[in-house]
């Protein structure tokens, strides 16, 4: 039995995780401040003799060195998501994740806890010049406050490996969908056509493309690289080997609700600043372990309406 620490336990793809590992037979500690995280997330966490939740800040030093101590391994996915509106509070970025990365590898050290693995983001590669994006292109120019922030972390986990002999494993995804699913285009199409099925308005001009992975398919892959993986800094991309246009996604969702909106644009290949218009990882490294998604874009997408469609609590809470 490993006995696991996650941070942001309480979110989208890392409650997800929680039950995976509780279901292996594991002891796991959820850490969330529950800023975001959803307590109801855990619920069937909660009835495992083996799992506890802590609720407090990786901000906090203190309270977070004092909770990670007597634990094997450490996934750490508490992070600010809130890419598109980066640019409107930098300092949340740095903070909570970049200083908070460092914040947990030094209550790593500090316990002699020396394996990682961390959610990074294919937001990393900018606006790629390499499609699809494999783990060793070209170093980017960043173009989001957000993948920036992840980017140093990925750099302070790959220093901490080298200087005190961790093991680390970065997980680059692209947007990942399904269950617990609650932030994103989805979450955002699926709000407005219930409040008028008639028309939508969509960021930029709806040709962007994207990769998606339904959030089961990531777990597996997540549990497999650090199974196989024996590097010191262990890099994979998380994705699937498909893409669609935005466009393509509201159709999808339109027809999983049976509506036909009208659709309008504001303009320009990017949605925000930092939105690239084509995100496609190369995802061959991953797949040469065994793993391959079981889902395709589609399938992620209606998985996902029918969790919404299921849990409209989520909605009260934004």
């Amino acid at each position: 039995m490993t006995r696991y620490f996650v941070t942001g336990g309480a979110g989208f793809i890392a409650s997800n995780l929680v039950d995976r590992l509780l279901q292996s037979g594991h002891a796991v500690t959820a850490y969330d401040n529950l800023s975001t995280g959803q307590p109801r997330f855990l619920e069937l966490a909660q009835k495992q003799p083996k799992f506890r939740l802590i609720e407090a800040d990786v901000l906090d030093e203190a309270k977070l060195a004092d909770s990670i101590k007597g634990h094997d391994f450490v996934f750490h996915f508490a992070a600010n998501a809130d890419v598109r509106f980066g640019t409107n509070h930098p300092r949340r970025d740095l903070e909570q994740n970049t200083i908070a990365t460092y914040n947990v590898l030094e209550a790593m050290r500090a316990h002699g806890i020396s394996q990682i693995a961390f959610s990074s983001t294919g937001s990393i590669y900018g606006e790629a010049q390499v499609i699809p994006t494999p783990e060793d292109a070209p170093f980017p120019v960043q173009t989001s406050l957000y993948g920036a922030s992840k980017l140093a972390g990925e750099g302070l986990i790959a220093a901490y490996c080298t200087g005190y002999n961790f093991r680390g494993y970065i997980f680059r995804f692209v947007s990942i969908l399904g269950e617990r699913y609650s932030h994103g285009h989805v979450f955002d199409f699926y709000r407005s056509l219930q409040n008028d099925p008639t028309k939508i308005r969509l960021l930029g001009n709806g040709k962007q493309r994207k990769s998606y992975l339904y959030v089961q398919d990531c777990v597996d892959a997540i549990l497999t690289v650090i199974e196989k993986g024996q590097e010191p800094v262990n890099i994979y991309n998380l994705g699937t080997d498909e893409y669609c246009a935005v466009n393509e996604s509201l159709t999808w969702i339109s027809e999983k609700l049976g509506v036909t909106p009208e659709r309008s644009y504001t303009g320009g290949e990017r949605g925000w600043i930092g939105d690239s218009p084509f995100i496609f990882l190369e995802t061959k490294k991953v797949r040469s372990l065994g793993w391959k998604p079981k889902l395709t874009i589609r399938q992620g997408v209606e998985k996902t309406v029918d969790y919404l469609r299921n849990n409209e609590w989520l909605f009260e809470k934004r």
